[in-house]
């Protein structure tokens, strides 16, 4: 069986009643056994929500309810959904495939499985013009990643609209957060302090 993206129903934007300004892009979230994120990036041991809160000068929202992170979205116009809709070649009755599922890594995203279906963000910006800026939590360094977001800046670039790549708000975050704090002895980050560093020199605070 297929693994489907958890929050599938919301990855089109058609369930907006505002219009957005801002698109986050993720990459996915599977829809198996254990996984607690009852919405985007809802899994406790992610930054994102206590980061996106507090670039907007609000209190951190990690562990806040899906309904309370709905309404941050919709008084700040962001839109949220990910790259990939649907795994078709992971299985999620088999064991071992589930097992590569629940590290929720990008890399077995990438490597481990071969028939991907993508969300065509291209498509989402075209039909919510009102969208200025779109971002992707995560590098492209990798050729996987690279290919999906490519064009993407380039329907930016064209269009006039603010694109950039963020750091992950995931724990992986905390390979380059050691390099700068190795680096930098007096002037200690913690995860969430080196995220939002990241995310302030990158992203556009303007509410209309």
């Amino acid at each position: 069986m297929a693994c489907v993206h958890k929050l599938y129903k919301y990855l089109w934007l058609e369930k907006l009643d505002f219009e957005p300004r801002t698109l986050i892009v993720g990459t996915f979230n599977p829809c198996i056994e254990g996984n607690t994120a009852a919405w985007f990036y809802g899994r406790f041991d992610n930054n994102f929500w206590e980061v996106l809160a507090r670039l907007y000068g609000e209190v951190s929202m990690r562990g806040a309810s899906p309904d309370d992170w709905k309404a941050f979205c919709k008084r700040h116009k962001i839109a949220i959904t990910d790259l990939i809709s649907t795994i078709e070649d992971a299985d999620t009755d088999n064991p071992d495939v589930l097992k590569q599922l629940k590290t929720y890594s990008d890399k077995t995203l990438a490597e481990a499985f071969k028939q991907h279906l993508f969300v065509p963000i291209v498509d989402l910006l075209k039909a919510n013009p009102s969208i200025q800026n779109v971002y992707l939590t995560r590098g492209i360094s990798d050729r996987f990643w690279k290919k999906l977001w490519k064009p993407v800046q380039a329907y930016a670039l064209a269009n006039n609209l603010h694109e950039n790549t963020l750091l992950t708000p995931s724990g992986y975050a905390f390979y380059q957060q050691g390099k700068y704090n190795r680096k930098n002895p007096l002037n200690q980050l913690s995860l969430a302090d080196f995220i939002l560093r990241d995310w302030k020199q990158k992203w556009i605070v303007k509410d209309k």
